[in-house]
């Protein structure tokens, strides 16, 4: 559709097309920049455009309508024309600045007011105003405010406020600060400026403290921006108490309609701990927009209730809400977290239909999904197919492929992320040296634990330690290990002592994982993981008496073991099992099954390792162990997964000795790709092997 003239042309060469009243009225009903450019063709041809009132509201109609550079273009042409200088004022020179302040163009904001300074022409207070957004740099903030003072506007509430705003956004709160304090009088955008600076440079309390100074000694009326602000405060500080008066206030000034408001009140009761209060606004919210949904989703996710947020996400595109980055990094994280494959897919879906595929944090969040939901292969397309990558998207590779057993892989793929010359984070230490102790690499792993503090300046934490443990542990350097935890800088956790414990069950140093064990107890004494492996050691030993003796000191403590399950979904559809689970419908096929398995791997030189089954106290029989929930999901799995589709095991224990061998025996006989998700990694059998190389 055509945009309509905003007036009929007149023919006659003769009379006048129109006069500076008539197209100063124009310039007021302009709407889009078809009507700007038309009215300046007419200030042209009528050479009214040397008229510093009609060229102004040009430059601000251009703006308006988002075409700030053709505003920036008329301005330099203007440079050319004869006479045209005495039209440029102050007023128009702050115009200019304004516009370009306004669309980030800083430093062409700065050349401007340079450029009117040396025609001679003198800023005002709207001036400075306009020009103080665009300095970014400090340097060049205190210059300013030098001038200011030098025109002697300082105490103009305009200025200041800028000024205490620009040193706010500087990171300088001291000097945005004192510019306050010296205010002879303030006004919202004041008190505003004092409560955004304090809450964008993390010191929360004092953007409380500014929200009630503001209310009870100016008694200024506050806005939506104050509101916001001061709530995202106390989501910051947990100030659940506080946040309910500013709601009342909020509904006092009759502000809870606006969606900006409400939005900030769901985020203050979520991060707060107020879920529900968070869940009425929702309910009660009519027009909800992406950052309504957003703020669901991502609660849902840290309260744990992924699917919740899962099933958030599609109601939001049911009513039409287009998903942003967040969005889809939120859903991501909560399918992974469930190890939904078929759910990450359809969200991947939806990605490349939005077009933010190629946005970093949304493809670092789908190799994380991939990663977390067992399609390796996934991971690594969605990582290739972003030629630029980021700290956290190649950090979400490298921790894929160590989720994966693919240590050799975490090793090149750090070195190519050196020479990309990204510089590594504290997440991608933990990954790189948990890799270095899967593939015995212990001198790697030394150089790399040194590099972290050396070069990177990273303090080495509890987890790189717990790694280095566990490195030390693999390669049975257990006394080093043991020497090692003992020399820490920082206070061993029970990650560091579990390290330890797991590779004393290794090797069947008794001695040494009793100790561990007996500080273990002593840290975390309601955790059954550490009795079960004490208990398991000892079995295995040959010290019954021992390990009956673990297991009176478990029913002592009441210490119960956490029962074993597995789930698989196929079709949308969940199926979880427990050991000798009999509730399925298709119990009697899943046992044939089972049969029928046994006796294939037997044939193929199968033996129980009876004693280091190690997720059940009670199960001495040989017979039991085939009952065990892994083992009747796979049952499931070779009845119903397709013949070339890959087998999705997820387990909420870390699988046993027993299992993993018959998974491996499975993997070759029937000639299917078993991925079993347990507690601690992936176990990915192919070909009678495990990706995990036999220690997990």
């Amino acid at each position: 559709m055509k945009t309509p003239f905003l007036f009929k042309p007149v023919v006659s060469k003769t009379s006048p097309f129109i006069s500076p009243a008539q197209i100063s009225e124009l310039l007021k009903c302009a709407k889009n920049v078809n009507h700007a450019a038309q009215i300046h063709a007419q200030l042209i041809t009528q050479e009214y455009i040397r008229l510093p009132l009609l060229f102004n509201s040009l430059l601000n109609i251009y703006s308006k309508c988002g075409h700030v550079l053709q505003s920036l273009s008329l301005f330099t042409a203007s440079n050319s024309r004869e006479g045209f200088d005495g039209a440029k004022n102050v007023f128009i020179y702050t115009s200019l600045i304004t516009q370009l302040s306004h669309w980030n163009l800083h430093l062409k904001a700065i050349s401007f007011f340079n450029e009117m300074r040396e025609r001679g022409i003198f800023p005002n207070h709207f001036t400075f105003s306009a020009v103080l957004p665009a300095c970014g740099d400090l340097a060049l903030g205190k210059q300013m405010h030098s001038l200011i003072f030098k025109h002697g506007i300082e105490t103009d509430v305009f200025v200041s406020s800028a000024l205490a705003d620009m040193y706010a956004k500087s990171g300088e709160m001291i000097g945005a600060r004192k510019v306050f304090d010296e205010m002879p009088h303030r006004n919202l955008v004041s008190w505003n400026s004092m409560i955004v600076g304090s809450l964008r440079n993390g010191i929360f309390n004092e953007a409380i403290e500014f929200f009630t100074r503001m209310i009870n000694e100016d008694a200024v009326v506050p806005d939506q921006v104050s509101f916001s602000s001061v709530l995202s405060a106390c989501a910051n500080v947990c100030g659940l108490a506080f946040g309910r008066q500013v709601h009342g206030r909020i509904f006092k000034h009759g502000l809870d309609k606006l969606l900006y408001v409400k939005n900030s009140l769901m985020d203050m009761y979520c991060k707060c701990g107020s879920f529900d209060d968070a869940e009425k606004l929702f309910v009660i919210t009519e027009e909800r927009d992406v950052v309504t949904w957003n703020i669901m989703m991502t609660e849902f996710v840290q309260n744990g209730n992924l699917e919740d947020a899962c099933n958030c996400f599609w109601a939001m595109r049911r009513e039409s809400v287009v998903p942003d980055a967040q969005s889809y990094s939120t859903v991501l994280h909560a399918a992974a977290g469930i190890g939904m494959l078929d759910q990450g897919t359809l969200i991947h879906n939806q990605i490349i239909k939005s077009g933010l595929g190629g946005n970093l944090y949304v493809s670092s969040s789908l190799i994380t999904m991939y990663g977390k939901c067992g399609s390796l292969v996934d991971a690594r397309r969605a990582f290739s197919e972003n030629h630029e990558h980021n700290v956290i998207s190649w950090t979400s590779m490298i921790s894929a492929c160590q989720q994966h057993g693919c240590a050799n892989e975490v090793i090149e793929l750090f070195e190519d992320m050196l020479r990309a010359s990204v510089e590594p984070d504290y997440i991608t230490f933990v990954s790189v040296l948990s890799a270095c102790g899967h593939t015995g690499r212990v001198n790697d792993g030394f150089s790399y634990f040194n590099l972290m503090s050396q070069r990177f300046k990273i303090d080495p934490g509890l987890e790189h330690y717990a790694c280095m443990v566990d490195m030390l542990g693999r390669a049975d350097c257990l006394h080093d290990a043991k020497r090692f935890v003992e020399t820490m800088p920082i206070e061993p956790d029970i990650s560091v002592w579990g390290a330890l414990l797991g590779a004393c069950r290794k090797y069947g140093n008794l001695e040494l994982g009793r100790k561990v064990a007996e500080r273990l107890f002593q840290m975390e004494p309601d955790n059954p993981g550490n009795y079960v492996l004490l208990y398991n050691m000892y079995v295995r030993g040959g010290k019954l008496e021992e390990a009956n003796e673990v297991r009176r000191l478990m029913g002592f403590r009441r210490v119960r073991k956490e029962p074993g399950c597995s789930w698989i979904d196929v079709k949308n559809t969940t199926h979880v099992f427990k050991a000798r689970d009999r509730s399925h419908s298709m119990t009697n096929e899943i046992y044939k099954m089972l049969e029928k398995l046994e006796e294939l791997v037997k044939q193929k030189g199968y033996v129980p390792k009876l004693q280091r089954s190690s997720n059940d106290l009670d199960e001495d029989e040989e017979k039991n162990l085939w009952y065990h929930s892994e083992r009747l999901a796979l049952a499931f799995g070779l009845l119903i997964v397709p013949v070339g589709a890959p087998i999705r095991i997820k387990k909420n224990l870390r699988t046993c000795d027993d299992c993993h061998v018959v998974m491996k025996y499975a993997s070759a006989i029937y000639k299917r790709d078993i991925i079993i998700r347990d507690i601690n990694r992936f176990h990915h059998f192919a070909d009678g092997s495990c990706s995990c190389g036999e220690y997990w």
